[in-house]
Parts: structure tokens; C-alpha cells; sequence
């Protein structure tokens, strides 16, 4: 059972995807937590498993992939053992997503006002009429013009679509939004806008949060703890500033080294290598064949999360006690 004033809370999650070139484990062993009105940062390259993280919380991981071990524990609520009815009661109610490319989220076919409105109908019960009064402030919220209900997905911006799918995350103010690289395809001053609308979110909902990305710099703008993932494991995870400041992990260290800075003059690096097959992955540490501190133990067996401080945690045979 999760903590009094945890939202969230993953315990040894296993989700891997089986198929006929082999099964790929891309959530292996995974625990996490979020507190209540609190933004977790999730970070790492393309691959590491993040969506699939995501995805796993909401019960929703596509064929050919299923969890195959864990727990997820939202509000007091063991997810994995739900069946799929139960499931539709909790998604948006309890734990809602703001998905990775909104026009892929938007039905075409239908007006926003279809699509939002049928979120309260079915959850909540409410009228069409009662809804409409719902959505409009929704939108109000997200700094759209109601009247923009009307049109289709297809007649608004790649801006505008972002912000009806947010303002659809939180229509039935559930406990935990996950936003899954919410400012991808978008340019940067529409980027801009909408990291200043879910910061504002952050403050005046108190809604947890999962903001999943590959770009360091946008979860220092909002998270509060950051988890760093690779290869389908957590490598860190404390405080946002305790990682950017004082990075225990090699790969950590790696990534915020390749944050181009204004006012810097310390040249850039890239981590050389690519992330393993994780039909195959290395033995011992997955990081241990890019690793510039790697040492014999590396490669013969998984480190363990080893505490740094309270909230801080790294999994990483550097900062095993001798």
C-alpha cells in the first residue's frame, strides 16, 4: 500500500513486449512514487521506456506488450488488478494522459465539443447541455475561445490541439495527469506557452504529475523530483535540484553535459554509444558499455539503488559502500 500523501506509487514493474525476434523488456523492475501536488520529471534517450511507463500506469500498453509483474497503486487503487471495465472508471477520473501528438489523440470525424463533452457523459453522467457549460470553462482554463468547440481538429493549430487534449486531461480533475512529451512537433514560442500553462496548472490545480521527456531543460522549468531512465531502468531519482546540480550517475552526468548553455563556455559532449537491444541486454549495469568509470563489477552484476541522501537514490556501483 502507498503512503499517506502519495498519489502514485510503481513497485518492481515489469513490462515487456514479446515477439518473434525475442522479448524486449522495456520496464524492467521499475519503482517510483509522486506525492500529492508534486511533478515528477521522467528523462532519458529515445527507447529508455518512458511512454512505456506511462502507458503501463493507465493499463493501456498496446499488443504485443503486457505487464508481466509489479504493482501500480494509484489513490489507494491497485490498477493491475482491475479488469478493463473497472479500468475505464478510473482512467481521467483518477489518472489521466495527455498524450504524445494530439492529432493523433483528436478523432477527426468528430467536433472538440463531441469529444470532451462525452468524457463527462460517461463518467460523470451529465446532460449534453451540462457538459457544454463544463467544456467551455475547460477550455477557458487552457486559454482557448470557447466558440472553438464548434470546429473540427483538423480547422485548429498544433498549438490549439495541444491545449484541448490538456484541457481533456483535466476535465474530471483526476489525481494524477501524465503528460508524455507534451511540447513535441510544436515550435518554440507555442512550446513556450504551453510549459507556462501546465506550470500554472502545477499551482492552481495542485494535480500530481508525470512530465515525461527526453529534454533536461524543460523539466527544470517544472519538476520538483526527476527520475532518470535507462534502458528500461531507473538510474536516479531525488530532488530536481540535487540532480541538476550534484548528478551522481554517470549517464545522469552525461545528459546534462549535452545541454547547450548560453553563458557557458564548457563545450558540449555526447555520450558515446547507443542504448543496448533490449531483447539483449548487457549484463551486470545496461550502462556499463558506455560508461567512462566502468570497473570489473560493472559488467558482472546489476547495481542496486543505493541511497545518497532522503530522496536521493542512484543505481550505480560508484557509490557502493566499500
Amino acid at each position: 500500500m502507498s503512503s499517506p500523501g502519495t498519489v502514485l506509487e510503481v513497485s518492481n514493474l515489469k513490462v515487456y513486449y514479446r515477439t518473434l525476434a525475442g522479448i524486449v523488456r522495456a520496464v524492467d523492475d521499475v519503482s517510483l512514487s509522486v506525492g500529492e501536488g508534486e511533478v515528477l520529471g521522467l528523462a532519458g534517450e529515445s527507447g529508455c521506456g518512458k511512454s512505456t511507463l506511462g502507458y503501463a500506469i493507465l493499463g493501456l500498453v498496446p499488443p504485443p506488450g503486457r505487464i508481466e509483474g509489479g504493482s501500480v497503486v494509484i489513490d489507494g487503487i491497485e490498477l493491475t488488478k482491475l479488469s478493463e471495465g473497472e479500468l475505464r472508471k478510473v482512467r481521467w477520473s483518477k489518472v489521466s494522459m495527455v498524450f504524445q501528438g494530439a492529432m493523433n489523440v483528436l478523432n477527426p470525424v468528430y467536433t472538440v465539443e463531441k469529444q470532451l463533452t462525452e468524457v463527462l457523459m460517461v463518467h460523470k453522467g451529465m446532460t449534453s447541455r451540462e457538459a457544454v457549460k463544463v467544456v467551455a470553462e475547460a477550455l477557458k482554463q487552457v486559454g482557448l475561445n470557447p466558440e472553438l468547440m464548434k470546429r473540427y481538429p483538423h480547422e485548429l493549430s498544433g498549438g490549439m490541439k495541444q491545449r484541448v487534449v490538456i484541457a481533456m486531461a483535466l476535465l474530471l480533475k483526476p489525481k494524477l495527469v501524465i503528460a508524455d512529451e507534451p511540447t513535441t512537433a510544436l515550435d518554440v514560442v507555442i512550446q513556450a506557452q504551453i510549459m507556462n500553462l501546465l506550470k500554472k496548472i502545477k499551482v492552481e490545480e495542485r494535480s500530481s504529475m508525470i512530465f515525461i521527456t527526453h529534454d533536461l531543460s524543460l523539466i527544470a522549468e517544472i519538476a520538483d523530483r526527476v527520475a532518470i531512465m535507462y534502458a528500461g531502468k531507473i538510474a536516479e531519482i531525488g530532488p530536481s535540484d540535487e540532480i541538476f546540480n550534484e548528478p551522481k550517475h554517470p549517464y545522469t552526468q552525461g545528459l546534462l553535459r549535452s545541454i547547450p548553455r548560453i553563458r557557458s563556455k564548457e563545450k558540449i559532449t555526447w555520450i558515446p554509444g547507443v542504448p543496448p537491444d533490449l531483447r539483449r541486454p548487457p549484463a551486470g549495469c545496461r550502462f556499463n558499455p558506455r560508461c567512462p568509470y566502468v570497473m570489473d563489477i560493472c559488467r558482472r552484476e546489476e547495481p542496486p539503488m543505493i541511497k545518497i541522501n532522503k530522496d536521493h537514490y542512484v543505481s550505480c556501483w560508484l557509490h557502493a559502500k566499500s
